[in-house]
């Protein structure tokens, strides 16, 4: 996952090959997000490892890739994930 760090201060380079402007306003909605969530960098980063770790009992993903995110939607903000999965594991089913 790219880190918040990594998209607000990447120099005005995208790797989508979108002009500054956009990237700009891209960074600018990211810290629009995050300031009324009020989560920090080391909140957003606890939140993806667990989510993570829920994801790792059930199959193998390819941690490189992941992205979490906060995004606004119609009626709030979402967190928003894309978690390549590499396979499904087999896992045995606990007793609750």
């Amino acid at each position: 996952m790219s880190s918040l760090f990594d998209r607000l201060f990447s120099g005005g380079r995208s790797a989508s090959g979108t002009g500054s402007k956009e990237d700009a306003k891209s960074r600018l909605k990211i810290l629009l997000v995050h300031d009324q969530v009020d989560l920090t960098p080391n909140q957003m980063n606890a939140m993806k490892a667990e989510i993570l770790e829920v994801i790792a009992r059930y199959c193998e993903v390819d941690r490189e890739h992941v992205d979490v995110r906060l995004e606004k939607a119609d009626n709030g903000i979402s967190v928003v994930s894309s978690v390549p999965v590499r396979r499904v594991t087999t896992r045995a089913v606990e007793a609750t």
